[in-house]
């Protein structure tokens, strides 16, 4: 009779708890190991122990838990694992009443006898490669912003009137008129010609323009009645800021060229198909094949809503069942890239019709009591229908067949 042996690992920072189940019963004692490649190698000696491979299920433990990953996947060792937030409901439902390692290694053990999960085969390493940039590229955009914030308070005490010089106080034009301008008086100091020809030195501002914004910046500099004079050390931070800004977004470029050279290689058609569908440029694209990884290793799009977390909640208590709001347990990052392109999407529907913003704008029009924010999470749900369906038909979209395919 086949043998169901289930190796319980609760992967802490810098050693793991094992626990070995067959067939519900615990064998012997639980052990540590520690995480690194002489741990490894005694837990593979205790899996070479039996003549049935085990299976290995532990918690997804962010960066703790990768190397554990890495040797299960080059010796080829067949594992589960679980989302922390789905693994806690799986053991709190078989009655966890004690947190402890040792507990806890061997309740992951139980969790595929008492509520058996789907094994999926573990996407290729260009896919983590592909996630790591796209964490870094958040990282960097998390940055620009504290600059950005930055960059407008110290410049509300040197040159508040600055921000109006352009449409979008923002960009590399602007970032280099505020270097080279951060206070009203470095403006007055000069003669005309002075400021034009250091505008005109900037790329992608022709002659025309030059003169425009000379104009502009006197003026502005005129009114302007600034509290910290021009040697004042606000002068030294705005210019550490824009520093920044320029090396930030220069960086961000770059990643986004790192990530579409990958995803060329990896998966070209997915980006292909991600870009037909209106509202979703370059690095929306990159960055949601990053984030998301291969969408044929689902079943169905329901399983995707659940990997990004937009899946229902639920509530059961006696005898009341109530549907709560979205879970918010699965990948916040593609999450929030998901949810950002609807309003990419409402962007552009007078150029580039969408099903999902016809449904978006149908429902706002139809619901004075509902929230735009439901409504914006309901078009993700079909968004990710439709990206799911385009996959695994390798099809683009088409406006003509997603109106009339009502599923989508």
């Amino acid at each position: 009779m086949k043998q169901n042996i289930i190796f319980g690992i609760d992967v802490s920072s810098k050693s793991s708890t094992v626990c070995v189940v067959i067939d519900r019963v615990k064998q012997g004692k639980t052990f540590k190991i520690t995480n690194d490649s002489f741990g490894y190698q005694e837990l593979l000696d205790h899996l070479n122990q039996y003549l049935i491979t085990p299976l290995v299920v532990f918690e997804a433990t962010g960066v703790y838990s990768l190397s554990l990953q890495a040797f299960l996947e080059d010796y080829h060792i067949k594992y589960l694992k679980l989302n922390p937030l789905k693994a806690k409901k799986l053991m709190d439902n078989n009655l966890r009443h004690n947190k402890t390692d040792k507990v806890d290694a061997y309740r992951l053990a139980l969790i595929q006898f008492n509520a058996p999960q789907k094994l999926r085969q573990p996407q290729s390493r260009e896919y983590h490669e592909l996630q790591n940039a796209s964490r870094y590229y958040e990282e960097l955009t998390r940055a620009l912003v504290v600059n950005k914030n930055q960059l407008h308070r110290n410049l509300q005490s040197t040159f508040p009137q600055l921000e109006s010089l352009l449409s979008v106080p923002s960009g590399r034009v602007y970032w280099t008129i505020a270097s080279l301008f951060p206070h009203a008086q470095y403006v007055l100091n000069r003669n005309e010609t002075q400021v034009f020809q250091s505008l005109l030195a900037i790329s992608s501002i022709g002659r025309q323009r030059a003169q425009y914004l000379t104009t502009r910046l006197y003026a502005l500099a005129r009114q302007a009645y600034p509290y910290d004079t021009e040697k004042s050390i606000t002068i030294r931070a705005i210019q550490r800021n824009i520093a920044n800004l320029l090396s930030l977004s220069t960086e961000r470029n770059n990643v986004i060229n790192y990530m579409e050279k990958l995803v060329l290689q990896l998966n070209a058609r997915s980006l292909t198909i991600y870009e037909s569908i209106p509202g979703i440029a370059k690095t929306t694209a990159v960055r949601l094949v990053a984030e998301l990884g291969n969408l044929r290793r689902f079943d169905t799009s329901a399983q995707i809503d659940a990997f990004v977390g937009i899946d229902p909640g639920r509530y059961q208590s006696g005898e009341k069942d109530s549907h709560l709001g979205i879970t918010k347990h699965g990948n916040h990052i593609a999450r929030k890239i998901l949810y950002r392109t609807i309003t990419q999407m409402e962007t552009t529907k007078t150029t580039q019709p969408c099903h999902i913003t016809d449904y978006y704008d149908k429902k706002k029009r139809s619901s004075n009591s509902q929230g735009y924010k439901k409504i914006a999470i309901a078009s993700v749900h079909k968004l990710i229908r439709t990206m799911f369906a385009l996959i695994k038909h390798d099809q683009l979209y088409d406006y003509n067949i997603a109106t009339d395919n009502q599923r989508l």
